[in-house]
């Protein structure tokens, strides 16, 4: 990566000029150094094939600490029990796969693009994304994926094929923050 202060060099306009949907900027690329500028200032990708890279900084956010987390009883049982396995960065790419792949009430396309698939896979070479896989009798069936900037986990997307299977990495992310 390109040494240097990264906010100069691919800076964005400031979060408040964002549209009343969150909508900040267009263009630009999906470059490592750009999406770790956008992630250092609250912004980030989200657009479908065929339309130009959207740049969102929505006025309200999930924030979500280490610890925070209120489980109910069924799923503390269910980690209890161990029916899973959780792996952490065993499977990046398939993980943003199933992502895209898995269909989303009300949505008829994904915003998990082969251009997307490539820059995030990108960033989790350079160390700054990560998966959290979870796996029964060896097999891929719930996940989640997110860029990681310092203390911070940004959550990007998570898919399931068995119920809560998703939920319980969600759960054993916030042990590796």
């Amino acid at each position: 990566m390109r040494q240097g202060n990264t906010k100069s060099t691919y800076a964005f306009p400031p979060v408040e000029t964002a549209d009343e949907n969150g909508l900040l900027a267009y263009g630009g690329d999906l470059s490592p150094e750009r999406l770790i500028s956008a992630y250092e200032s609250g912004v980030f990708p989200w657009f479908e094939s065929g339309q130009p890279i959207l740049w969102w900084s929505p006025p309200k956010r999930m924030i979500l600490e280490p610890g925070e987390i209120k489980l109910s009883k069924s799923m503390r049982q269910l980690i209890a029990s161990q029916r899973f396995e959780i792996t952490v960065d065993n499977a990046f790419k398939d993980v943003m796969d199933r992502c895209s792949k898995i269909p989303r009430k009300d949505q008829d396309s994904t915003w998990i693009t082969e251009s997307m698939i490539r820059a995030y896979s990108r960033l989790h070479e350079l160390g700054f994304a990560h998966s959290f896989e979870t796996r029964k009798n060896g097999k891929l069936v719930g996940g989640l994926y997110g860029v990681s900037l310092g203390k911070i986990f940004f959550g990007e997307s998570m898919f399931h094929t068995e119920s809560k299977a998703s939920k319980n990495p969600f759960y054993h992310f916030q042990e590796f923050a």
